[in-house]
């Protein structure tokens, strides 16, 4: 009997072990993914962010998921990953939803907004003011789970071969220059167009563009902008802060276990912190070899500032005016801003 009470005790727990290692056989199923990169993994931030999730994923789920990251165009071409994530070609892509502006409009709302906000003003109101909660609809409709993945410090905002004394000067110019900053920019006359990264440099050098933007002074150093143009300038009112995000076919988002879920969530929680803290610790050694090589550094005066303000302000009311999520996500942006703007000046040093 008493024998016989071990051997059913001993059953019913192998049994249970047996089931709980079934389970989180089941939960810890693998997953590989193939992630298309819009920039070089060579590039500062750009691509090292989305290598590191590459690397810290693997980390984080004991092998569990695999993100292997290719270069630009060696799945798909770097402005042609939205569709094919949508669609499901490819499994995941690095990028920053401003790319997709003249697809989905709404979606510069959570890239870099004219004369926005810093990095800890902009994640406040992402996560805790409203914005995710219209991110994830609008990637919805198109069949994709985002998850924001990196962040930018403050860029750049033009590289010229010759001094531009004033926002006049920009006439006639054409410019490589990006989302909603670039529409500013035309009503000073200029052409502005976004080019993928592999296009930029051959472009500056042929004369197809005039100058442009493209990120920060680590970035565009390693890029060789300084080569041909000499005159950079600041400060970069078109994006003071920059979110990334890793695109994931919805289907195969929600294939995962919630356990897998939090995972990359939290990778690419952490990828923030990490894009952050790296883009403000580089800049400067940056800036220092820039002018080593004869970059001649310009801050724009506070009257151009105040004309490109102006017209920032007048390109996002026509956007607002013309697409119901595009004003949806600014009003939840701007109302978030406006009491914000209570805390900031109580709370922080001029």
């Amino acid at each position: 009997m008493k024998i016989t009470g071990l051997l059913r005790g001993a059953a019913i727990a192998l049994l249970a072990t047996t089931a709980f290692v079934t389970g989180a056989k089941a939960e810890d199923a693998k997953v590989k993914w193939k992630m298309a990169g819009t920039f070089s993994s060579s590039l500062p931030q750009l691509g090292t962010l989305g290598k590191r999730l590459e690397a810290q994923i693997a980390k984080v789920s004991g092998g569990s998921i695999e993100i292997r990251f290719f270069e630009p165009s060696a799945l798909v071409p770097p402005l042609e990953t939205f569709d094919a994530v949508s669609v499901g070609a490819i499994d995941a892509a690095f990028s920053t939803p401003g790319f997709w502006g003249g697809k989905v409009p709404a979606l510069q709302v959570f890239a870099a907004l004219p004369f926005g906000p810093s990095s800890p003003e902009y994640m406040a109101w992402f996560y805790f003011g409203g914005g995710k909660e219209i991110f994830d609809e609008i990637y919805a409709k198109y069949g994709i789970k985002s998850v924001m993945c990196g962040m930018l410090a403050p860029e750049g905002s033009g590289w010229f071969r010759n001094e531009v004394k004033s926002v006049e000067d920009l006439a006639g110019l054409k410019l490589r220059f990006f989302g909603l900053g670039a529409k500013a920019l035309e009503k000073f006359g200029v052409s502005a167009q976004l080019l993928a990264a592999p296009d930029v440099y051959p472009a500056l050098d042929r004369g197809v563009i005039d100058g442009l933007e493209f990120v920060q002074p680590a970035i565009d150093l390693n890029m060789g902008f300084w080569q041909i143009a000499k005159h950079y300038y600041f400060p970069g009112w078109h994006q003071q802060s920059t979110f990334f995000d890793l695109m994931i076919n919805k289907d195969r988002w929600d294939a995962l276990s919630e356990t897998q879920q939090a995972q990359i969530e939290a990778v690419c929680g952490d990828n923030v912190r990490y894009g952050i803290a790296e883009g403000e610790a580089i800049q400067l050694p940056a800036l220092k070899e820039l002018q080593e090589k004869g970059v001649q550094l310009h801050r724009w005066s506070d009257e151009d500032l105040a004309k490109l303000k102006a017209a920032s302000e007048e390109v996002i009311a026509e956007q607002v005016a013309a697409d119901p999520d595009f004003k949806r996500a600014y009003e939840s942006f701007s109302s978030f801003r406006a009491d914000y703007a209570t805390w900031k000046e109580l709370g922080y040093l001029k």
